[in-house]
């Protein structure tokens, strides 16, 4: 530990730990430490020295930096090379770098790939290398009897130097290294298809290898070489292929001989399969995996019909007949036995059975469709690869082929899927996997958790193509950087544009389906991204009170409104009828002004995100102080004189129910509605956030807002109700009507009342006074029904005294119950 610590402790900061003393007090700091032995040799005494007195705890040092007197020549310090233990760094590397086993054959098959595009680039200058080596391919076999793996290319291959500059350094890129040289040479230019970029891509076979053998021949050599080494090891080797039969042309092979955990699972064809399929699939090269398959083969039957055994049974009946027979010879019966066994013969049938035999099979088939020219490819090819790449059976709504050059350059195909997702665990899902992210044509991820798409655009699938992303060294995190910003800006802008082209097709019926699909994600992105409001805004649809079947935009809506009108109203409720028959609506329904309809939990929250749309704000009509435009001033001003003192009236009898009692701008037939103050929750949005399951019981009553009593003085009850608090204030029956009033009013304007079950006993007593005996009851009936009704009638009054209506009493012609 010394030596390390005197490489980094310096003189000055050594001396400032020894003791302050009279002594010294005049003295530099340097002085105090002796001046014989070099800078490094007194920093580590001046450390053994204070170790020995347990000061070092926190201490910063650096011999480069020591102090000297004025006109010493300062001394270079001494440079190190950092060094690695090798094993440590390996198994980092292993298990650190990686989240799932499975990449080691994506990274592999990336080198092969490098290895093919390497040798291409070559042969433009020097076709030899080309020569005796076969196509430009790669071949995966796996042997689940021997556990092993092995991957075989026909590239450039590698010398037994470049063997111990690639595999034998660790974090050295042969492609970097590559490329930098094409760079250099600018009359060949630079190959962007090549993959590696890190150096340590290989070492991810140890993931499920415990030994790794490459054998490879380069055509600049003669020889072949095998490099081996062990997973737990520090050190490898290389020694010259001597076996002919392990020969190869050109290119290199791997063999991983896998660990007994990982043996099953990768040792298996089709797991192979499906690992190229999903991060190779697009590699430029063709990708055989040795597969098991199956063919459909005739054969005869072993076994004879029946009818072939009974000629066979005949024949040699007939056989043994002549051999004891003295008359009979066998050139005599054989003409009857030829045809029996002729017959015999012809009665062997053949059937076809299934034959299992091993073939290479090319996994990489489907073609990036990415990397061509848009013009070029037909509306049949993207439908035929959306359905490939994410599983669909229904065509694409639209999709939208672009390339982005400049700072960030990228290709991407994206589609609106035909129809929302089955499961509800994918809708809102910013981890949906329908993007799939690529690097040079390899599969990098699909899990992203919002890097490249907002979460209201999830639904979105498509593939994103890239040769410049900042990716960590596993590639599978994307970092976040302004690049990635970038991308997700363009990405964003493309994908608005794709689905306003649905929406101003002449056939609306692809954006109906859109809509329905997909609208919640619209309107859940005028909540999450304020920053595209004015994009979001015209793919908002709606029904309103003069499209009550069809929806509506907002575009539209402000193309039908009359100039004098300024707002943009809205209700929300918790359905369309509920909505249609809202008392709010009456007098903006009366003056030809139409309300959105607000029907779906989201619509209000996104609404008043929006505010504004067109330089119209959005108007809740259920709140107070409703504007209409066109008020009478002069009736309001006597209205409000005239029933002042019935307002004052009922607020008493409601107390803290209501925050106040006012005369009424929206109503033309009911008698009274209950709307909220300015800044409070809406009806609607009480009921939605009392019925959240994690919601906080204890904002409601702050959040609430105060509730204002309205009513309307043309309709019948608030005339009554006025010439009873003119004439009899203290009446109970005229209380009970205003309890009655407002509990009505609570429900039709979509509160829910605090004790259903009291409204509805109010509800029959006065059913039971209107009806009153009308269609005949018997004296003993009646009796019973009046002294009920007179002991509620009692208890719920404290004991004043209610008049009694007789069923003989005669009504008047107005009685709405008379036939």
């Amino acid at each position: 530990m010394a030596p390390a610590l005197s490489r980094s402790l310096g003189a000055s900061s050594v001396a400032s730990l020894l003791p302050s003393t009279s002594s010294s007090r005049g003295l530099p700091r340097a002085a105090l430490v002796p001046q014989g032995r070099s800078a490094a040799a007194r920093c580590a005494r001046g450390v053994r020295w204070e170790a020995g007195r347990r000061r070092m705890v926190g201490v910063r040092c650096d011999a480069a930096v020591a102090e000297k007197p004025a006109g010493e020549e300062e001394t270079a310090g001494e440079k190190f090379e950092y060094q690695a233990e090798v094993s440590r760094l390996m198994d980092l590397i292993v298990h650190s770098l990686y989240s799932h086993k499975e990449v080691f054959l994506r990274e592999l098959v990336s080198n092969a790939s490098d290895a093919l595009d390497k040798l291409r680039f070559l042969s433009v200058t020097d076709p030899s290398v080309l020569a005796d080596g076969g196509e430009l391919e790669i071949r995966i076999k796996p042997d689940q009897d021997a556990g092993t793996i092995t991957i075989t290319d026909t590239g450039i291959g590698m010398t037994k130097d470049e063997l111990k500059d690639c595999l034998g350094t660790i974090a050295q890129s042969g492609t970097s290294k590559f490329l930098k040289a094409l760079k250099e040479n600018k009359d060949l230019g630079a190959d962007n298809g090549l993959i590696g970029q890190f150096g340590v891509g290989f070492y991810s076979a140890f993931l499920v290898a415990q030994k790794v053998v490459v054998s490879t021949k380069s055509p600049k050599a003669d020889k072949q070489y095998v490099w081996e080494a062990e997973a737990d090891s520090s050190s490898y080797v290389i020694k010259e292929e001597t076996d002919p039969e392990k020969m190869l042309t050109r290119g290199t092979q791997i063999t991983l001989y896998l660990r007994d955990d990982d043996k099953y699972e990768f040792a298996d064809p089709s797991r192979i399969q499906g690992l190229v399929k999903n991060y190779s699939q697009f590699v430029s090269f063709p990708i055989y995996t040795w597969q098991e398959k199956s063919r459909a083969v005739e054969v005869e039957e072993e076994e004879e019909s029946k009818e072939g055994e009974e000629a066979t049974e005949v024949s040699s009946v007939l056989m043994r007949f002549c051999l004891i027979s003295d008359s009979l010879t066998v050139s005599d019966v054989l003409p009857c036995m030829y045809p029996l066994l002729l017959q015999g013969e012809k009665q062997k049938k053949k059937k076809t059975i299934t034959e299992k035999y091993w073939d290479w099979e090319l996994a990489n088939e489907t073609k990036p469709i990415w990397m061509r020219n848009p013009k070029e490819v037909e509306k049949t090819e993207y439908n035929e690869f959306y359905k490939k790449t994410f599983n669909e059976f229904l065509d694409p709504l639209a999709y939208t082929h672009f390339t982005t050059e400049g700072e960030v350059e990228f290709r991407s195909v994206l589609y609106v899927p035909g129809m929302a997702p089955l499961s509800n665990e994918e809708i809102m899902n910013p981890k949906t996997k329908n993007i799939r992210l690529y690097v040079k044509r390899v599969f990098i991820s699909d899990d992203f958790d919002g890097e490249l798409f907002p979460r209201y655009l999830s639904f979105v699938k498509g593939v994103v193509d890239s040769n410049d992303l900042p990716l960590n060294v596993s590639r599978e995190i994307l970092q976040e950087s302004r690049i990635v910003r970038i991308m997700r800006k363009r990405l964003v802008r493309k994908t608005f544009d794709m689905i306003e082209e649905i929406a101003e097709k002449d056939d609306k019926e692809d954006y109906k389906k859109f809509w329905e699909s997909f609208g919640k994600f619209m309107k859940l992105g005028c909540i999450e991204d304020t920053g595209n409001h004015k994009r979001l805004a015209p793919f908002l649809r709606f029904y309103s009170s003069k499209n009550e079947t069809d929806l509506i935009s907002l575009d539209q809506y402000v193309e039908n409104m009359p100039e004098t009108q300024k707002a943009i109203y809205y209700i929300a409720t918790d359905s369309l009828q509920s909505a249609k028959t809202a008392p709010f609506l009456e007098k903006l329904v009366q003056k030809d002004i139409e309300v959105l309809y607000l029907i779906e939990p989201i619509d209000e929250v996104a609404i008043q995100n929006l505010q504004t749309y067109k330089e119209k704000k959005f108007v809740d009509i259920s709140k107070e102080d409703l504007e209409l435009g066109d008020d009478d001033e002069d009736k309001e001003k006597e209205s409000k004189q005239e029933y002042t003192l019935v307002c004052d009236w009922i607020k008493q009898q409601l107390g803290d129910k209501v925050a106040k009692v006012q005369i009424s701008k929206r109503l033309s037939s009911s008698p009274c509605v209950l709307v909220s103050g300015k800044f409070g929750w809406s009806a609607n949005m009480e009921r939605l956030m009392k019925a959240q399951t994690l919601g906080d019981t204890s904002s409601l009553e702050f959040m609430r807002g105060r509730r204002i009593f309205e009513i309307n003085p043309d309709h019948p009850i608030v005339k009554d109700l006025s010439a009873a608090c003119k004439n009899e204030p203290e009446s109970t029956e005229a209380k009970r009507a205003v309890e009655l009033l407002y509990e009505a009013a609570l429900i039709s304007s979509g509160y829910t009342p605090e004790s259903p079950a009291e409204l509805g006993g109010k509800i029959y007593e006065m059913m039971t006074m209107a009806l009153g005996g009308r269609w005949g009851r018997s004296d003993t009936e009646e009796a019973e029904a009046t002294t009920s009704q007179a002991s509620v009638e009692a208890d719920s009054s404290e004991g004043a005294v209610t008049e009694v209506v007789e069923p003989t009493e005669v009504r008047t012609e107005t009685d709405p119950w008379k036939d």
